[in-house]
């Protein structure tokens, strides 16, 4: 008993160091800095692109929303991917008014595959444009997105995320427990690191990308999370991602726990491709470089499923010793409680304050709030479930409503 005594120290100590360490970067959300200089300001030509499998419902409302961007019409084109249809995307979207290429590859569906294929194209074509846009088919994009965006190239940014809000955060529990989530992820991980001067992250849709960075070797990821694994290259070369809060993109997620599971599963399993990829490389980059940025993109990639594992065998080391008797019923029962309250109790805490923090409603968001315990517990129960059983198919997301742009902004 006296070995696994000191296996629970050495765990809870890892724990305890790696949660500190992110409170004290979360507390700088709250840092205002004073806005970055601009080096040029030059109004920049872009590409908004929007990878689209069978999107004939939304794509049209997208395209309707970049139509009405506060920036001349010349300064910027639409393209749709229209990515193995089986439906009228391509018709659609043409006639809405966006340039549409079509791709077939049945055995190369995924997002990644479809940006590689187009900016491989217009790479090769020399294309003259200052950077691009991506978005999902089913986002809607505020007026100033690219203004937006337009100033945080002239400030010299070249990788930038845009906002990622929710169009449907009160249809039920589960789009609640997404747009909390995403919220806070904004506020107190994103924001906080980028006040500070470490490294937000690509945030799966709603980014721009400068066309120099990619140019010399295109689009290149291989995992099922390119928004994080395209992130954490550029954290492995010393390069600092932006984030714009202001440039704000309206995204459409799951109704249904069937595809919510099996979407959080994609990205679970993305993140457990990453980690097995790019961990020696991050490590490598703190020696490297020696900066903080690259110590924290380290921390990010062995703080998801690495640290899972480590609270996992915490607990079994804890069940261990109540078993054999190391441990009274009252010290296991704290022990307990120190796994239930961060499950159950601090999540609710943290969002409300999220909530107040970015002055959203908070009335039609309390069913969310008192579910989203249960949105994150599954979180976690797919996380254990990915550990051994992983899934890596695509499920299409079904779109429950004909969302326009203006019905968020009322």
């Amino acid at each position: 008993m006296e070995y696994l005594y000191i296996l629970k120290q050495a765990l809870m100590y890892i724990v305890v160091a790696f949660w500190c360490y992110q409170m004290v970067v979360s507390l700088c959300a709250l840092v205002k800095l004073k806005d970055k200089p601009y080096l040029t300001n030059k109004k920049h030509k872009f590409m908004a692109i929007i990878p689209a499998h069978n999107e004939e419902m939304v794509v049209g409302n997208l395209i309707e929303s970049l139509k009405q961007q506060n920036y001349p019409k010349e300064l910027y084109d639409i393209y749709v991917i229209a990515d193995n249809c089986t439906d009228s995307t391509a018709k659609v979207a043409k006639e809405a008014g966006a340039i549409v290429y079509e791709r077939f590859d049945p055995d190369h569906k995924t997002k990644g595959y479809a940006l590689q294929w187009f900016l491989k194209q217009k790479i090769e074509e020399n294309a003259d444009y200052d950077a691009f846009f991506v978005f999902d088919a089913d986002n809607i994009v505020d007026k100033n997105f690219i203004v937006n965006m337009n100033k945080k190239l002239c400030q010299g940014e070249d990788v930038v995320q845009g906002y990622r809000d929710i169009k449907n955060p009160t249809d039920n529990w589960i789009t609640a427990g997404y747009a909390l989530f995403y919220w806070t992820m904004h506020r107190l991980y994103h924001l906080a690191r980028y006040n500070i001067g470490l490294s937000p992250l690509l945030n799966g849709t709603g980014f721009m990308v400068r066309f120099d960075v990619v140019k010399p070797n295109g689009w290149e990821t291989e995992t099922l999370t390119e928004d994080i694994e395209f992130s954490l290259k550029r954290i492995i070369q010393g390069k600092k991602l932006g984030w714009a809060t202001d440039a704000i993109v309206y995204d459409e997620q799951p109704t249904s726990f069937k595809q919510s599971w099996s979407q959080r599963s994609r990205w679970t399993v993305g993140h457990m491709q990453c980690i097995k990829r790019y961990t020696v490389e991050l490590f490598n980059s703190v020696r490297k470089h020696k900066t903080l940025m690259n110590f924290d993109g380290f921390l990010y990639i062995v703080g998801t499923t690495p640290m899972l594992v480590i609270t996992m065998l915490l607990l079994i080391v804890n069940c261990l010793m109540y078993a054999g008797n190391a441990m009274s019923n009252f010290d296991f029962f704290i022990n307990i409680l120190n796994y239930l309250v961060p499950t159950l109790i601090l999540p609710i805490a943290i969002a409300l304050l999220v909530l107040i923090l970015e002055k959203k409603p908070i009335k039609p968001m309390i069913k969310g709030l008192l579910c989203y315990p249960l949105f994150m517990g599954t979180w976690i129960v797919i996380n254990i479930k990915c550990l051994f059983k992983r899934e890596t198919s695509w499920q299409k997301i079904d779109h429950v409503r004909d969302i326009k742009i203006l019905e968020v902004k009322d």
